[in-house]
Order: C-alpha cells, then sequence, then structure tokens
C-alpha cells in the first residue's frame, strides 16, 4: 500500500506542475494552436498568473499543498494550527499568485480568527484537492482522515459542498489503496455517503460522459475553479482514463480553465490506483521537489 500511497501524492504534485505553464488559459485551440499537447512541463509566459515560476514548480495550489505535507511531516499527523501556522507564514513574503480564497481567509485571520472560522467563502475545488499528503498520512484509518480532510478545507474554503467534496475524494483514494478500483469507489462511496445530494448527479454526469471527448465533456460540464463546475470533470477524467494516469492528467490539462486543481484530484485519485501506470519518469527528473517530497513522505512513514 505504501508504494501506492506514494504514487498518489506524487501524481497530484506533477498534475499541478504539469498544469502550471497554462493555467487558467480557457480558450482549449490556444493552448492546442500555441504549446500543442502539453504532455511536458512548460515555463509560464510572461504575463501569465505564474509568471515568476520556473518550470517544474507548483501553482499556488501545488504551493499549498507543499505546506501541508511539511507540517504532517513535522507533527507526524495533523495538526490544525501548526497548518494555519505556516500557512499564513508561507503567505507573507510570497511573490506567487494570492487568489481570493487565500486573500479571505488571510483577512480573516488578520481579524484574530482561529483556523476554525478562518475559511473564505470560496467555492474552488482546490480547497478539496490538495488532501493527498492527509490520505497518505491516515491510508490506515479512515475517521481520522476525513476529519482531516475536512478541517484542512474549511480553513481556507467555507463552502459546504467543497468541503463535502474534500471528503469525498478523501473517502475515494482510502478505498482505492485498499484495492477497490476507481470506479468501484467513487459508486460505493457515492451510493452510501451521498445518495440524493447534488454530488449523485454530478457523478452521474461524469459517468455517463466517460465516451465523449474529454475536451469536450469538461467544456460543457464549465472549466472554471468553482466545484459544481470542476467536481464532474474530475470524475470523467478518472472514468474514461481509469487505466491510465498520464493520459488522464495531459486531458486535465488541454482542457483548459482551472486545470490545476482538476488535475491535482485526478492525480491523486488514479496515482493510488496501481492499474492506472506509473508516472512519466521525465516527470518525476523535472519536478523540483520530488526528492524533497519523497523526504517527507519517508519522514511520515
Amino acid at each position: 500500500m505504501r508504494d501506492k500511497a506514494e504514487k498518489m501524492v506524487l501524481a497530484s504534485f506533477a498534475a499541478d506542475s504539469l498544469a502550471l505553464g497554462v493555467h487558467w488559459i480557457y480558450d482549449v485551440q490556444q493552448i492546442s494552436s500555441q504549446f500543442g499537447r502539453v504532455e511536458t512541463f512548460l515555463e509560464p509566459q510572461k504575463g501569465s498568473y505564474h509568471h515568476n515560476k520556473d518550470i517544474g514548480e507548483f501553482t499556488h495550489y501545488g504551493d499549498q499543498q507543499m505546506v501541508l505535507l511539511e507540517s504532517v511531516a513535522a507533527k507526524r499527523g495533523f495538526d490544525l494550527y501548526d497548518f494555519s501556522e505556516r500557512w499564513q507564514r508561507f503567505f507573507r513574503d510570497y511573490d506567487g499568485y494570492f487568489d481570493g480564497a487565500t486573500k479571505g481567509s488571510l483577512a480573516n485571520f488578520s481579524k484574530g480568527k482561529g483556523p476554525e472560522e478562518s475559511g473564505s467563502p470560496s467555492k474552488d475545488l482546490a480547497g478539496a484537492a490538495r488532501i493527498a499528503p492527509l490520505v497518505f498520512r491516515y491510508r490506515k484509518n479512515l475517521d481520522e482522515l476525513v476529519a482531516a480532510a475536512r478541517d484542512q478545507t474549511k480553513m481556507t474554503h467555507g463552502d459546504p459542498l467543497t468541503v463535502d467534496s474534500a471528503e469525498f475524494f478523501a473517502r475515494v483514494a482510502w478505498m482505492i489503496l485498499n484495492s477497490a478500483s476507481p470506479s468501484e469507489a467513487i459508486a460505493e462511496v457515492a451510493e452510501k455517503n451521498y445518495p440524493d445530494t447534488i454530488f449523485a448527479e454530478w457523478i452521474q454526469k461524469g459517468f455517463e460522459s466517460k465516451d465523449t471527448d474529454s475536451v469536450s465533456a469538461i467544456g460543457s460540464f464549465g472549466q472554471s475553479c468553482h466545484t459544481p463546475s470542476a467536481f464532474p470533470g474530475v470524475i470523467h477524467l478518472v472514468a474514461k482514463y481509469e487505466k491510465d494516469l498520464k493520459e488522464a492528467l495531459v486531458q486535465a490539462v488541454m482542457a483548459g480553465g482551472d486545470n490545476a486543481a482538476r488535475g491535482m484530484a485526478v492525480g491523486m485519485i488514479l496515482g493510488a490506483h496501481a492499474g492506472s501506470g506509473n508516472l512519466p519518469e521525465e516527470w518525476l527528473t523535472d519536478l523540483k521537489k520530488a526528492g524533497e517530497i519523497k523526504k517527507l513522505l519517508h519522514q511520515i512513514g
């Protein structure tokens, strides 16, 4: 299980780095014509949201997942107060992009609110997509995993559906690490924990679209950051490319919009599945913090 769990974390980080060069480009024709098929890491262009980043680095999503990983490694588990302190300290001198969730949460911290009530009202799926380090740590304890996933998300993203999405992804990844297939895990978690909810509708849309071209399917759901748009796209990619991790992450990028958050969730879910294939070796070589990530995972155990 540990090898799968390590691949899961690396896949989530690699997905963010793969998206870095074309993150938040909504024109899929522009991505295709200007960059071709994005299957290697790219340097962000001048004037882009991440213009001061280099090849193999992360968007602000991956950066926050790295802070979470560092906290979990230092505390040998999830400590909301340690994570919140590290997260605030990280952004004091950050020269990358500040999204609305980050700005809103920092403002709440500055007003004296604690991490249980600091979350912005953001509906962005990114808050729920950065939980791979928690799944790694609590791969043998589902209850602790669910609590940690919800708390870390709520610290910055207070939208209830986004917090519930974190729990959903945590449960699915946990089941996959414990030998379920991705589609089986999604279906079982949906039936057992989310019957007659909006999640059931999103999951149905994702499954029903798996024979549709991914760029078209995700375009029909919506390419935006918001959970109602992004969630079905994650399900589509997992269902369509259950045995092909690389292609799932390439298509997550080619679909444009918030391809980083979408890819991080897909990378975590399919990375946990032994039958999805391995990450390309060049992705691991070019991922600047791959060595540090592996060291921190070893520290966690």
